[in-house]
């Protein structure tokens, strides 16, 4: 196997084996889509390709509606209205992660398993990224399958990392 390159990451996951091909965590991964977890997600994205938002401020659009996302958030939990996630049995800290590999601070995979997992990430608007995943070792996991839109936030992150890490590097030395 070649080496793959890690960078340190603070995150957490819950996830379980799913050697079977459960229906319900396809489901869930088909449910947790970035811009459909709302309404409003979805009215934005409609809203954008039909050119509807050239002439507004992004950066204003994007603001006014994750404060949006937030009174709704909040409504809901007044109601005592929550978005229910399967519960998975297992949970992880996260030690390092890369664009295509995630890797866990404990020995907890099965080598060559396939694993259902969510994480809860730490981006602009907050949101829960769900995966597949194909353990190599019992801490090392390749990313099998992940929504496209996902990818790209998934992918910035790392790089975001990677320079953190670069930056504390040259600190050092």
């Amino acid at each position: 196997m070649s080496e793959v390159r890690l960078f340190k990451a603070p995150l957490s996951m819950v996830y379980e084996r799913d050697s079977s091909g459960d229906e319900k965590f396809l489901r869930e991964f088909n449910s947790i889509l970035p811009g459909d977890e709302d309404a409003l997600g979805a009215w934005l994205k409609r809203a954008k390709s039909r050119g509807e938002t050239k002439e507004s401020d992004q950066v204003l659009l994007t603001l006014v509606i994750e404060l949006h996302r937030k009174i709704d958030a909040l409504s809901d939990y007044i109601k005592n209205e929550h978005k229910q996630y399967l519960p998975l049995s297992e949970s992880a800290d996260i030690d390092e992660i890369g664009f295509t590999h995630i890797k866990i601070s404990e020995d907890k995979f099965q080598k060559d398993e396939i694993y259902y997992a969510r994480i809860a990430m730490p981006i602009f608007p907050k949101r829960n990224l769900s995966l597949y995943l194909r353990a190599q070792d019992e801490r090392l996991a390749k990313i099998e399958n992940m929504h496209e839109e996902d990818e790209a936030d998934w992918n910035a992150y790392v790089t975001a990392r990677e320079r953190v890490m670069i930056r504390e590097l040259r600190a050092n030395s």
